[in-house]
């Protein structure tokens, strides 16, 4: 169900449209010292996009500070990158999310398709189970669900709270995850 919108070009367009509109946001709220916000977009290298999207896509919002004294920098949240993680959120989510684990055969069509080791994904299990459930946001998260997803099931056990079709709920929880993919003097606006 979900594998479709991971080679959609169209689903990842809209991705990007919400992060422009996220980052207006951001821009108009301007520094904490007052300061207009620049922008400041950085080039990234995301993995697993699909070959269709133009190269404004690989760009990180962000914005620098115009006053001279500050120059803090402000990058909003994300629904295309998930932190500092190559892959795209997308992928990350869904890899993880696969109800009946990854098998063999699996495994072998994500490495032809995308690249994707099995200790990329391993990795990936264990920050979803042990990182991300140990996070504040975490902990202060779960309580808007219930019941509260099983935190041995997360990022599946998340997606499913969330209602509508495949590309609704995935959006959904991207936002969700929002907060934790701007950088942090951004964490507070969202």
């Amino acid at each position: 169900m979900y594998q479709t919108l991971l080679a959609d070009a169209r689903f990842h367009a809209l991705l990007l449209d919400i992060d422009a509109d996220i980052a207006a946001v951001c821009r108009s709220a301007r520094c904490p010292c007052g300061g207009a916000l620049h922008v400041a977009r950085f080039q990234r290298k995301p993995r697993g996009r699909p070959h269709r999207l133009d190269e404004n896509y690989n760009q990180r919002f962000s914005f620098c500070c115009a006053s001279r004294d500050c120059r803090r920098r402000a990058t909003p949240p994300s629904l295309r990158f998930l932190g500092r993680k190559v892959y795209l959120a997308t992928i990350v989510t869904l890899i993880s999310a696969l109800r009946d684990g990854v098998t063999t055969a699996r495994l072998r069509q994500l490495s032809a398709t995308l690249g994707i080791d099995r200790r990329t994904v391993a990795r990936w299990r264990a920050w979803w189970l042990s990182t991300f459930t140990a996070t504040p946001f975490w902990q202060s998260a779960v309580a808007a669900f219930m019941p509260p997803p099983d935190p041995s099931a997360v990022p599946a056990s998340v997606l499913d709270r969330f209602a509508g079709d495949a590309d609704q709920r995935l959006i959904a929880f991207l936002r969700f995850l929002a907060p934790i993919t701007g950088g942090a003097s951004m964490s507070h606006a969202f």
